[in-house]
């Protein structure tokens, strides 16, 4: 027998290369969905705004959206122009003719009794994404649709909130291509970087700008594909891959008892790390899907179509090979392309000078919330810089200009690297005009400038190698324990106020003990 998954026309996929995805001998089979709301003005059949991320329940809608007797949609054409531009991002070709249908269920939060979707005839074809590992997921097709509204659940009642109805999505439908909770995630990862970086969607993950829905099935080598799990709304990338690594090995607990495993829709429980079931769910849900009589087809021409996706947004894989000749580690680039923001700064900076693309690619990798606080990690901190490049491009041009100085004041070690960390920040955020005076002026106003006063640094070296509380430390060096010239390096340094360059104290320490 031999192991695989149905391919493009049924064959088996070259067992050597899903070996290596077996979980107990059970190869995993994943298919995801993905829901992106579009970052138009308006709604895509009313004049609403479109973004009620901050708005108050049921304040933003028409009677468009509360589906009011008589009311007419009017198709929002941004939207068809935000599609055209995401399936250029998927690699994907743009219907000449696509048409609207109705599928019809009923919910509480479906004022119309339909929602207006592409079941036959959808916008964007085919496609796929490369994945940083080398992985390619194909794209069966991504469709346009009007998002339904938002219930909130209480313990004996339930509210309705019609802000999000109307919303413009396109729904991604990827082929199964995934055997992995951890490529999962990686595509998961890469598709909000497409879409973001191609301006189609804020890509608030928080606020459901994007919602992931996971298809996974299990079979033994050489079956046919299990019986197919979907687990519904993940916001993160995290629960994708957390839920996906939950589900293979419950459904191969399951399997391993003799159970049957049944098609069901689950959810995700983050607080408590595992999915629950919802509703069962046959393989054919009849919806009554008919064609749309009140919105016409979008007939493009080819000439439409390349009006729509010209001048693209650089896109991550380009910006990633460029900077592949930083030759700093996989986290760091991960960490820059996570936001479209930090990866122009450093696109810009790098146009500039090499070497200082390399430290600020660095200081953008070290930006973590752990470490500068939510509001200054890599992203947030470089949208700062990226709002005076479209209002105030003279500032923001300076503002690199100043990076590269502030990268070879650091490389010089005029200033700490630390010292360089906290001055990068400030001219991101600009909070407080550093841009205007320089970083020079920066680093001495914030006392930052280090002394190469050889004989200044010797002079406090021995003061400090004198001190009892050094002693210890002096003789375990002498005993042939490195570790402690970190102490002593440190100990230099707070003697002289953070002013004394730690790599010329270290090499004075060295001189004096041995």
């Amino acid at each position: 027998m031999s192991l695989g998954s149905a391919g493009e026309n049924g064959s088996l996929i070259d067992e050597k290369k899903l070996e290596k995805y077996l979980v107990k001998g059970y190869l995993p089979t994943i298919g995801i969905e993905c829901h992106v709301q579009l970052n138009t003005k308006t709604k895509l059949f009313s004049s609403v705004n479109n973004d009620a991320r901050l708005a108050e329940p049921n304040e933003m809608v028409s009677a468009v959206d509360y589906a009011l007797p008589g009311m007419l949609p009017v198709l929002n054409r941004d939207a068809v122009v935000k599609a055209a531009r995401a399936g250029k991002a998927l690699n994907s070709e743009i219907a000449r003719e696509s048409r609207f249908d109705r599928k019809h269920y009923f919910y509480p939060d479906l004022p119309k009794g339909y929602q207006i979707s592409q079941m036959y005839q959808p916008i964007i074809i085919g496609g796929h994404v490369d994945l940083p590992s080398g992985a390619k997921v194909r794209i069966h097709h991504a469709h346009l649709e009007e998002d339904a509204g938002k219930l909130t659940h209480f313990s004996d009642y339930t509210l309705v909130d019609l802000n999000r109805a109307g919303t413009p999505l396109i729904e991604i439908v990827a082929e199964p291509d995934i055997h992995s909770a951890g490529e999962a995630r990686e595509y998961a990862e890469g598709l909000h970087g497409l879409m973001t970086y191609a301006d189609v969607t804020d890509g608030d993950l928080y606020h459901g700008n994007m919602r992931f829905d996971v298809n996974i099935s299990i079979a033994k080598s050489g079956e046919k594909l299990g019986t197919r799990i979907e687990i519904k709304n993940l916001n993160s990338f995290r629960s994708v891959e957390r839920a996906t690594t939950y589900e293979i090995n419950r459904q191969i607990e399951q399997l391993e008892k003799g159970e049957i495993i049944k098609q069901e829709t689950r959810g995700w429980l983050d607080d408590k790390q595992k999915t629950v079931s919802q509703r069962s769910k046959e393989d054919a849900q009849d919806y009554r899907y008919m064609p749309d009589a009140d919105v016409p087809p979008v007939i493009l021409n080819p000439e439409e179509i390349a009006e729509m996706q010209k001048n693209m947004p650089i896109l991550p894989s380009e910006y990633r090979t460029k900077f592949k000749e930083l030759g700093v580690d996989n986290s760091v680039i991960k960490v820059v392309l996570s936001s479209r923001n930090s990866a122009e700064v450093l696109n810009d900076v790098l146009q500039k000078d090499l070497k200082s693309a390399k430290k600020v690619a660095n200081y953008f990798g070290e930006m973590t919330e752990e470490a500068w606080g939510a509001e200054y990690n890599a992203g947030s901190a470089a949208s700062h810089a990226i709002h005076r490049k479209e209002t105030e491009s003279t500032r923001y041009n300076k503002m690199i200009d100043e990076m590269v100085i502030l990268s070879k004041m650091v490389s010089d070690s005029e200033i700490s690297s630390n010292a360089g960390k906290e001055i990068f920040v400030s001219l991101l955020v600009d909070s407080e005009g550093w841009i205007d005076n320089g970083v020079e002026v920066m680093a001495k106003e914030k006392g930052l400038i280090q002394s190469n006063d050889t004989s200044g640094i010797e002079k406090i070296v021995d003061e400090v190698l004198a001190t009892p509380a050094c002693a210890k430390a002096v003789a375990d060096f002498k005993n042939g324990e490195e570790k402690v010239i970190g102490f002593l390096v440190g100990q230099v340094m707070k003697a002289s106020k953070g002013q004394a360059n730690p790599s010329l104290a270290q090499k004075l320490i060295r001189e004096k003990l041995q």
